[in-house]
């Protein structure tokens, strides 16, 4: 089974990372209140990056690189990806509107 690795822009403006085998329905469970606990209290907007093709260990250990970056790092890392900045990642196909 094949794992992705995804950035989510929550409503706070904040980054969450996850990984999972099915993205589209992991989307409707963050959004419907049913999936991390980090979405109490604030709505996930859009998954601004991802990354398919990983076994279950190597997503884990990319999720955790990933929680381990900066901010800054985390958008460096959103841009060079070829999503855009945030500001403008609401306008890019290959992105999943989760609103």
């Amino acid at each position: 089974m094949r794992w992705n690795v995804y950035i989510i822009l929550c409503s706070d403006d904040t980054l969450y990372t996850g990984i999972t085998t099915n993205i589209d329905r992991r989307c409707r469970e963050h959004a419907a209140g049913r999936g991390a606990k980090y979405f109490r209290g604030r709505q996930p907007l859009r998954i601004v990056y991802r990354e398919g093709g990983h076994t279950r260990s190597s997503a884990g250990k990319r999720e955790a690189g990933i929680k381990s970056l900066s901010r800054e790092e985390k958008l460096l890392l959103i841009a060079s990806a070829g999503t855009g900045s945030l500001s403008d990642a609401g306008n890019r196909s290959e992105l999943h509107d989760m609103s």
